[in-house]
C-alpha cells in the first residue's frame, strides 16, 4: 500500500467556525482520508469563524481530492482553496541566473561589458585556453535531452522535460557549486543533436546527457566523445552505474563475499544496464548473467545492436538460457534496472544464503522491498522511502567538479571505477551495516571525495 509522500504534499485553506472542536474536526478529517497531517496554522480570525491552512502529505493526485471532499462534507467547513507544493516550488522554475560581481557603477559597467570586455575577448581570440579561465566555460554543465526517455514517465518531449533538467540543474549547484543549464532539444535526430550539441560546446566545460532513449543515447554520446574536447557523460548510464558498484562494494564487505566470485544476476540491458555491467567487469566481476525482455544473453547469440552484442559476448560464460526467475537460483546478487513488479519474494528465498537484491525500477521496483528484506541481506532501491536510496545525485555533482578543477578532457571507465569507491568509501566501517551500504544525499562529504578520486586519477590534484 502507497504511503503519504512529500512529492504530493498540498495546502488547503479550510473556513471552519471559531471553535477548538472545529479545528480538530477538521484534523481529524484530513486524518481518516489516510494523509499525514504535517501542520496547522490560523490564516485569518475573526469573532464568526476562522481561516485554517491544513499542510498533509498525500499519497497521488486523486488522494488530495479526496481531501477535500472530506472536508466539505463536514457541517460549517469549507475548503476556499487548496495548493500542491510540489506545482508551488516550480512556478517560474527552480533556477536563476546571478551576478557574481555586482554592477552598480559606471566603472563596474566598463569592466563588465563595453569597452572594457573588449581586451577579454581579444585574448581569448589570441589564446582560445584563455575560455576555461576567462568565461564562465570554467564552471558550466549543459544538461541536454530530448525528452525521450524521462524516468518513470517516458518520451514526453523537450517541454516537458524541462522540470526534470532544472532539477537536475539544481543538484549540480546544491551538491558540487557547478553552474548547470538546461538544454532541451526539439529534435530526436541523432545527427542534428550531435551538430547542436557541438555548435553550443564553446560555452560549456562539460556536457550531461540525460534521458536520451536507447540505443540512440550510445551512439550520440559515443560521437561527441570523440568529437568534442570537453567531457561528455550520459548520467542514465554511467551515473546509475557508478552508485550502482559504490553500493555493490559496501554490500559485499557487509556479507563477507568477493566480487570476483559471486553470481550476479542483471535483469535489463538498456542504457544503465550496459553501463553497470561494463563497469562491474572492470571492478572484477567475472559471474554475470544479463537479462533482456527475451531472456538471457549469452556468447553466439545474435543480437538487435553492438551494445547488447557487447554484453552477450563478455558475460554468461555458462550460456545460461532459462528465464530470469530460473536465473535467480543460487545467484548472489540482483540488480534490476527493468520494470516494476516482475519478481516476488519467494523469487528471492531461491537466491543464495546472504543474497544483495538491488531493485532500482521506479517508481515502483521489480521486487517489493520488504518482501526481498524477509529472505535477502541487503536491499537496495531508488526510492527515498527505504533504506539504502541508489542515487544519482551521488555521482554526477562531484564527478563534473572533478572533471571541470582538473579540465579533464574525457571520461574513462577507469575514473568511474575510482569515483565509485570514493563514494564507498565515505561509509566508514564502523558505520556499514546491511541497511547503510551507501552514503545519504545530502552528506556533503560525498561530493568531495568524488571530486578528490576525479582529480587524482586526471593528475590535477
Amino acid at each position: 500500500m502507497a504511503l503519504p509522500s512529500p512529492s504530493y504534499t498540498i495546502t488547503l485553506r479550510v473556513q471552519v467556525p471559531a471553535s477548538q472542536r472545529a479545528s480538530s474536526t477538521v484534523v481529524a478529517a484530513v486524518a481518516d482520508t489516510g494523509a499525514a497531517v504535517t501542520g496547522v496554522d490560523i490564516a485569518h480570525s475573526t469573532s464568526h469563524g476562522l481561516v485554517v491552512d491544513v499542510t498533509c502529505d498525500t499519497v497521488d493526485a486523486e488522494h488530495g481530492e479526496r481531501v477535500a471532499a472530506a472536508l466539505e462534507e463536514l457541517e460549517g467547513v469549507h475548503v476556499l482553496k487548496w495548493s500542491d507544493s510540489t506545482f508551488l516550488l516550480h512556478l517560474g522554475g527552480k533556477i536563476e541566473v546571478a551576478l557574481k560581481s555586482p554592477i552598480k557603477t559606471r566603472r563596474d559597467l566598463s569592466r563588465a561589458y563595453t569597452p572594457g570586455v573588449a581586451r577579454v575577448c581579444t585574448a581569448i581570440a589570441d589564446n582560445p585556453d584563455d575560455a576555461r579561465r576567462l568565461t564562465i566555460k570554467r564552471n558550466t554543465v549543459a544538461v541536454v535531452t530530448d525528452g525521450t526517455a524521462v524516468l518513470g514517465l517516458g518520451d514526453i518531449g523537450p517541454a516537458a522535460a524541462l522540470p526534470v533538467m532544472e532539477g537536475k540543474a539544481a543538484l549540480f549547484k546544491q551538491f558540487a557549486g557547478v553552474d548547470a543549464w538546461p538544454v532541451c532539444l526539439d529534435t530526436t535526430d541523432t545527427d542534428e543533436i550531435v551538430a547542436i550539441v557541438k555548435a553550443i560546446a564553446p560555452v560549456y566545460g562539460g556536457v550531461n546527457l540525460e534521458d536520451i532513449a536507447a540505443p540512440r543515447c550510445f551512439e550520440i554520446e559515443a560521437r561527441l566523445r570523440a568529437e568534442l574536447d570537453i567531457p561528455v557523460f550520459h548520467d542514465d548510464q554511467h551515473g546509475t552505474a557508478i552508485v550502482v558498484l559504490a553500493a555493490l562494494v559496501n554490500a559485499l564487505k557487509v556479507v563477507g563475499k568477493d566480487i570476483s566470485r559471486v553470481r550476479i544476476v542483471v535483469s535489463g540491458v538498456g542504457a544503465a544496464g550496459n553501463a553497470i555491467v561494463r563497469l562491474l567487469r572492470a571492478q572484477g566481476a567475472e559471474h554475470i548473467v544479463a537479462f533482456g525482455r527475451t531472456g538471457a544473453l549469452r556468447p553466439g547469440a545474435p543480437q538487435d545492436d553492438p551494445h547488447r552484442t557487447w554484453i552477450a559476448e563478455h558475460t554468461n560464460p555458462e550460456g545460461f538460457t532459462g528465464t530470469l526467475r530460473e536465473g535467480l537460483v543460487g545467484a548472489d546478487v540482483f540488480v534490476g534496472v527493468s520494470a516494476g513488479d516482475i519478481l516476488t519474494g519467494a523469487d528471492v528465498a531461491r537466491m543464495a544464503d546472504d543474497a544483495i537484491v538491488f531493485a532500482l525500477a521506479n517508481p515502483t521496483p521489480e521486487v517489493d522491498p520488504v518482501e526481498a528484506s524477509e529472505h535477502a541481506a541487503v536491499v537496495a532501491t531508488g526510492r527515498s522511502d527505504h533504506p539504502n536510496q541508489i542515487n544519482n545525485v551521488l555521482a554526477f555533482p562531484g564527478l563534473f567538479r572533478g572533471l571541470l578543477d582538473s579540465g579533464a578532457t574525457e571520461i574513462t571507465d577507469e575514473l568511474m571505477r575510482v569515483a565509485a569507491l570514493a563514494i564507498a568509501g565515505v561509509v566508514a566501517d564502523d558505520e556499514l551495516n546491511s541497511a547503510f551500504v551507501i552514503p545519504g544525499v545530502f552528506d556533503h562529504r560525498v561530493a568531495e571525495a568524488v571530486a578528490e578520486a576525479v582529480r587524482t586519477v586526471t593528475g590535477q590534484d
